[in-house]
């Protein structure tokens, strides 16, 4: 630890030499050697010959010299070798491991949290066991989610929520509009709930949406600053979201729903006005910046049944892959009990895992009135069971996701009379899994058949 301890202090005089204030006493810290900090990054897969031992990839990029260390749990520091570095996990329980890497501009981190039960390590940190009953318990090796609200965590809503669901995500309260309602003023009530039920509880969370034109402050559409002026704010805006649950939210979608229906093009929403094109490229990068080891999504709908948006949407993909400043993709499933057909929503796997990205089937849920029928009272026999088809065939498509692919299957909603689809078409309906009495439905027998 000697070692480090030097390494961080000569990064912190480094990084406090401060340049000459301007008129407005606004302090700017420099590296007076001018090399930009390289930044930490790492990935790790199990081996295949012993599922107690973690391969360890050092993935940093810079340019310019370095030194990589890694702290494997213990607090000691081991230098990093050439290749990989193999790591053996014996006991059951979670285990940080650190990779630290220094320049003369100063160090960075990054951590990723490994668990191991009886049968192993965890892959994607998800463990098996539990319940085969259960929605959580049926799962292999990714997380099964819903969303929440503030006011929803207790009572029924939190006895389903721990029975079933191992990963949960904010229907509307981690939005920027809630989250950010007036100038210079947060208000975190609603998402510290959300966040510290799911620590609490041990429940993964994932954070939604940061950037979302619908979710939109209206100081923020009519903000009276300069274009830098905008780009500030959001990145103080999203510099404090994510330091605020920095180690408590597994993952974000940074930006939600860029594409404008019909054209394909990027929707041309006050940040892509103020920002320029590149606004999506920003938004990540000021994510990364902050929290590089938080998994970052980009989320949108209709990518089963439109392959145009699909393919606009992939090419979003692809430049942020490039920068490497995307971990996957969040395909909405706002589908039906009659669509869109498997070949088409396995055309949405395919292109996320030949990215080599993480595929998160999210907002999940199956409309059984789609022809809007107002006089529709009940959920027939007829259609419950189609319905059970349809979420048994999305169970079965995300099982055969490969397993470094798989990150969770999210059913936006926990019983019928909660869904959004109500009030947005309108009709009676009835998507989810449970129904308005929190009794499981067909469907929920029919997600657990095709985990299976």
């Amino acid at each position: 630890m000697k070692n480090f301890r030097i390494y961080k202090l000569l990064a912190f005089l480094i990084m406090l030499v401060i340049s000459a204030c301007d008129s407005d006493d606004e302090v700017i810290y420099v590296s007076p050697s001018g090399t930009d900090l390289v930044q930490a990054s790492f990935t790790y897969s199990i081996s295949t010959t012993d599922p107690n031992v973690i391969l360890l990839n050092n993935t940093t990029q810079g340019s310019g010299d370095f030194t990589s260390e890694w702290d494997f749990g213990t607090g000691d520091l081991v230098p990093d070798e050439p290749g990989l570095e193999e790591l053996r996990l014996d006991g059951v329980g979670s285990y940080t491991i650190k990779l630290y890497v220094t320049n003369t501009a100063g160090f960075t981190e990054a951590s990723e949290t490994v668990r191991v039960d009886e049968d192993g390590v965890c892959p994607n940190s998800v463990c098996g066991g539990g319940d085969p009953s259960t929605l959580k318990g049926s799962a292999k090796n990714f997380s099964v989610g819903t969303i929440v609200r503030d006011n929803r965590l207790t009572g029924m809503h939190d006895e389903v929520i721990r029975r079933d669901f191992n990963n949960i995500t904010s229907e509307y309260q981690m939005k920027m509009n809630v989250m950010y309602p007036s100038q210079g003023t947060y208000d975190f009530g609603p998402s510290d709930a959300i966040v510290d039920y799911g620590v609490a509880n041990g429940i993964d969370v994932h954070g939604h949406a940061l950037i979302w034109h619908n979710a939109t402050p209206s100081w923020v559409e009519n903000f009276a600053g300069t274009d830098a002026e905008f780009e500030a704010m959001i990145r103080d805006y999203i510099t404090t979201v994510l330091e605020r649950y920095k180690g408590k939210v597994r993952s974000w979608d940074v930006v939600n729903e860029a594409i404008e229906d019909g054209s394909n093009a990027l929707r041309n929403s006050v940040f892509r006005q103020r920002m320029g094109d590149d606004f999506i490229e920003k938004c990540y990068q000021m994510a990364r910046d902050v929290d590089p080891d938080v998994l970052l999504f980009y989320n949108d709908y209709n990518m089963a049944s439109d392959s145009g948006k699909r393919a606009a949407m992939f090419a979003i993909a692809d430049r942020l892959k490039t920068l490497n400043l995307i971990d996957g993709i969040g395909a909405q499933l706002h589908i039906s009990y009659n669509g869109p057909a498997r070949g088409e929503i396995q055309a949405v796997v395919d292109g996320t895992v030949s990215r080599d990205l993480l595929m998160h089937f999210a907002e999940i849920d199956i409309r059984t009135n789609p022809e809007g029928n107002s006089s529709v009272t009940a959920l027939s026999s007829e259609r419950a069971l189609l319905q059970k088809d349809k979420y048994k065939e999305l169970a079965e498509i995300y099982t055969d996701i490969p397993t470094a692919n798989k990150f969770a299957f999210t059913v936006w909603g926990l019983k019928d009379n909660e869904s959004w689809l109500l009030d947005f078409w309108g009709v009676p309906d009835f998507p989810l899994l449970f129904d308005d009495n929190f009794n499981p439905k067909p469907a929920y027998e029919g997600v657990i058949e095709g985990f299976q």
